[in-house]
């Protein structure tokens, strides 16, 4: 029975953990797919403006 709450705190720590690297991956993810929309609509903006150029 002594053992039981040194096995609680464990779990609990392994779950604080787990957690914690979801959350950063999910903030990297958004980071990278913020960066991905600006290139996409950079890459557009100068794909119009190449076009309109040629006229």
């Amino acid at each position: 029975m002594k053992r039981l709450p040194v096995l609680l705190f464990a779990l609990a720590m392994m779950l604080m953990n787990s957690c914690a690297v979801v959350g950063g991956i999910f903030k990297a993810g958004a980071a990278v797919g913020i960066i991905a929309v600006v290139v996409v609509i950079l890459v557009i903006i100068w794909l119009i403006s190449l076009f309109r150029g040629k006229n």
